[in-house]
């Protein structure tokens, strides 16, 4: 890192806005919704979802509430204009929820797009083109007159179209795309010019949708820039303003909530915040901080863990066990004194009939949301793989990945089972180091160095296989590669390397690095391993070695 930072960056120029009025106002009612899982969060996946599990994600979301749903980019490709045809043609979307499509202001791509909604009950249009002036000159080269000739040409084109759309009932929505980077004064030109070409009035109004494409501010000056254009854009009784946070700088719901307060009145997001680079607005975060305030969020919640489990399903993703309100973690205490509060807090609300909730620790009632407050600190056989998990931890900075606290959680449990007591941190390490470090049987190492030419790594490992001495070599593009390769050319069955990591147990010259590895076997079986070696690619080998002896 510089340690002058300011020789390369530069801090973001606020708007001019002196009379500010969003500080002093409440929310008091939940913003139109519209989840852009479909689109946004669906892009961001390594894998992309198929149309079956998108579709089983569109109905979930209908249930949850919804009534706007951007269900695609149908002229990107084939999967997407087919789930698109597939939700009008099979009826499978109800007749108060719009399908929001997202194209950009490209002639042939605006065909594709119209032609992908016809038989649509509801639809919405979104159009879009990038204003920001580094995208205005890496990008595309153009100045501000071209930029907004850009847009009103695709306006135009759609515009052109909607006769094609006869029996659809439609909404335009125009996005000036990496608005907050966009000067404010320019961002309302490009949008009046394309409500110039749309003409909406309060009776038909077109959704002006104002991104924060990439946070590189505070919350504070998007919510600025918020009321800047509610305040001087022309026409603002014919526009429904939007808001489509990332969390660049960890703050998507923050300046989400600061331009509802400056006048934006929709937002989009995605379930649990799944998106490009850091993510999109966390929709179920805003929802349940409004809930929390005593306004009905419009949106069903009471099962969050079924609507969990779909979507991790779904997109391949997890939600991380201190994500706000859905996270596994988030309503278990492992501190004593918060365990002693929330206990007396819980035990008032149930006795004395408190009117308003107002349990120490607890922002709402878990059970709203289908959920239950957890006190985990000590180990017992009716713990969860939670407990074990953070003690290993605290205790002794063993980072358990999630597969693997689903692998030994259990393994524990029958053991604590067993003992028919309560166990400490120290017996917990004792049972780990006993069924993945101390493992022996078959396989034991005695040597293995590597050495590395043209990109390719060769191993010659010499192990023990039932007290027989064995000696192997293999190459690959990594220590790991070349060990699995050379467990091939000696006959052990064909296995791979599924998951990897690692971290240090102790600081100093003999610092001690915890590998762990889950192996997947031709028969689809897997196993975990850990090695533990002051040499970290030994600890790896070791964790290999321990798969294999477990399998």
């Amino acid at each position: 890192m510089l340690k002058d930072p300011s020789k390369k960056y530069r801090p973001f120029r606020p708007v001019n806005l002196p009379d500010r009025q969003w500080p002093g106002r409440v929310l008091t009612r939940a913003p139109i919704w519209c989840s852009v899982d479909l689109r946004d969060g669906n892009q961001a996946l390594a894998v992309p979802m198929n149309v079956s599990q998108k579709l089983e994600l569109f109905q979930t979301l209908v249930k949850i509430g919804f009534k706007e749903i951007e269900v695609g980019f149908p002229s990107a490709s084939n999967t997407e204009f087919t789930f698109n045809r597939r939700l009008i043609e099979e009826r499978r979307a109800p007749d108060d929820v719009w399908l929001q499509v997202l194209v950009q202001a490209r002639e042939d791509l605006i065909e594709r797009t119209v032609e992908s909604l016809v038989g649509a009950r509801k639809a919405v249009i979104h159009l879009y083109n990038s204003t920001s002036p580094a995208q205005r000159r890496v990008v595309f080269g153009m100045s501000k007159e071209q930029i907004s000739q850009v847009a009103v040409r695709g306006a135009t084109w759609i515009r052109e179209r909607l006769p094609r759309l006869k029996g659809t009932e439609v909404m335009l929505q125009y996005s000036p795309e990496s608005f907050s980077a966009t000067e404010v004064e320019f961002a309302r030109e490009v949008s009046e010019a394309v409500m110039d070409v749309w003409q909406p009035t309060p009776q038909r109004k077109m959704i002006l949708n104002l991104p924060d494409t990439v946070e590189v501010a505070m919350p504070n000056v998007y919510a600025d820039q918020i009321e800047w254009i509610c305040r001087n854009i022309r026409n603002r009784d014919s526009l429904i303003v939007s808001l489509h946070t990332h969390n660049d700088r960890c703050t998507g719901v923050a300046a989400t909530e600061l331009g509802l307060l400056a006048g934006a009145e929709r937002v989009e997001g995605t379930l649990f915040g799944n998106g490009e680079r850091t993510g999109n607005l966390d929709i179920v975060t805003l929802a349940l901080n409004l809930y929390q305030h005593g306004i009905d969020p419009k949106l069903d919640f009471a099962n969050l863990n079924s609507i969990i489990e779909i979507y991790e399903r779904c997109t391949g993703m997890t939600v991380p066990p201190r994500q706000p309100y859905a996270g596994e973690l988030v309503f278990t205490a492992f501190s004593g004194s918060h365990q002693d509060a929330i206990r007396k807090g819980l035990n008032e609300w149930k006795e004395n009939g408190r009117e308003c909730w107002d349990v120490p620790y607890l922002t709402i009632d878990p059970a709203d949301i289908g959920r239950e407050y957890r006190e985990v600190i000590r180990v017992n056989s009716q713990s969860g793989k939670g407990g074990v998990a953070y003690l290993l931890e605290s205790e002794f900075g063993i980072e358990l990945p999630k597969d693997l606290q689903r692998e030994f959680g259990p393994i524990a449990n029958d053991e604590v089972d067993r003992l028919g007591r309560e166990v400490s941190g120290a017996e917990l390490k004792q049972m780990f180091w006993r069924e993945y470090i101390e493992r022996a049987s078959p396989w034991q190492l005695q040597s293995f160095r590597t050495e590395s030419r043209n990109g390719v790594v060769r191993c010659r490992a010499k192990l023990l296989h039932d007290g027989q001495v064995m000696e192997l070599a293999g190459e690959g593009n990594g220590p790991l590669a070349a060990l699995v390769h050379g467990f091939g050319r000696v006959g052990v069955p064909r296995f791979e390397i599924a998951a990897y990591s690692e971290h240090a147990l102790s600081s100093g010259e003999e610092a001690a690095a915890i590998a762990y590895i889950q192996v997947r076997h031709a028969d689809g079986k897997t196993r975990w391993g850990a090695g533990v070696d002051t040499n970290i690619e030994l600890a790896s080998v070791r964790a290999v070695l321990s798969a294999l002896n477990r399998s």
